[in-house]
């Protein structure tokens, strides 16, 4: 089974209704999780930047707010699928706590130790992106997060461009990074591109993919290019079931299909079609 992940981000536009209908197009889609961000501007970027930045102080508009976990967490269990969210400053830790099936960290606070730490104390659960990192600073972000009581955390690749070029996605760094760190590894997709997620899970084996959705092209991000729509996404994971169950057992013998035609060969004593056994039954009308 391949976990899909719908990264909402902040084309929820601060709409409870909104954000619901979120949870209800990607478990429609296939999805298996969907993960919202929870932060606050003023603790997300430096002083400095906000006073001179008007871009970024108008980021407040997307701000999610708290008061909708709890409902985003009921419509998750109603929907059978599970709630994530992504804390940008420390607190967020514990308030995500009560409602979060797991927590995923953003590629951009890989190199923040507290906060990797404080996910990883909670004993839920943690999903780190590693998009921008060197080696180094990945097997460093792992350790940190087994030293504070998370043993098996789960990365996933993936190229901090918004749209990614998928030239540039570089699914083998999947194999490298899971050879390094002995964690599982998938893949954060930003390049919409169904053949870079088919490629990531047929050859480098990624059992969990992550995307951004949209719902209608008027998110925040949308604009951006690399979020997915539901009817896009949800193709590319019925195509994903489909290519699972083709894979079958590996045991090479005739299946339920091909045994009406197994007397229809050709008789080792003549080469004709069919055995013999047949031929001397055969009714046309039958």
């Amino acid at each position: 089974m391949i976990n899909f992940i719908a990264e909402v981000s902040s084309n929820h536009h601060r709409d409870l209704p909104r954000s619901l209908e979120f949870i209800d197009a990607a478990r429609a889609a296939g999805c298996s999780a969907v993960k919202f961000q929870l932060f606050k501007v003023d603790q997300l970027f430096s002083k400095e930047i906000l006073e001179r930045s008007e871009k970024h102080r108008n980021r407040k508009e997307w701000e999610l707010p708290v008061d909708f976990l709890q409902p985003l967490a009921q419509r998750c269990q109603e929907k059978n699928v599970l709630f994530s969210c992504t804390p940008f400053y420390l607190d967020a830790v514990a308030e995500l706590e009560p409602y979060v099936a797991f927590y995923k960290i953003a590629s951009y606070e890989l190199l923040w130790d507290s906060l990797l730490a404080a996910c990883a104390r909670t004993g839920k659960p943690v999903v780190l992106s590693t998009g921008m990192a060197l080696m180094s600073e990945i097997t460093h972000a792992v350790e940190v997060l087994r030293n504070n009581g998370c043993s098996a955390p789960a990365l996933l690749h993936c190229t901090s461009a918004y749209p990614t070029p998928y030239a540039e996605a570089n699914l083998a760094a999947i194999e490298t990074i899971r050879k390094a760190t002995g964690c599982e590894v998938g893949w954060s997709d930003h390049t919409v591109e169904p053949a870079v997620i088919h490629r990531a899970i047929s050859r480098w084996g990624a059992q969990v993919i992550e995307f951004h959705l949209d719902l209608d092209g008027q998110g925040e991000e949308f604009a951006a290019g690399h979020c997915w729509l539901p009817d896009q996404i949800g193709a590319v994971i019925r195509d994903v079931e489909k290519a699972l169950i083709a894979d079958g057992n590996g045991v090479k013998e005739p299946v339920p299909s091909e045994l009406p035609d197994r007397l229809w060969r050709a008789d080792p004593s003549d080469g004709l079609r069919p055995l013999k056994q047949v031929r001397k039954d055969f009714n046309v009308e039958s």
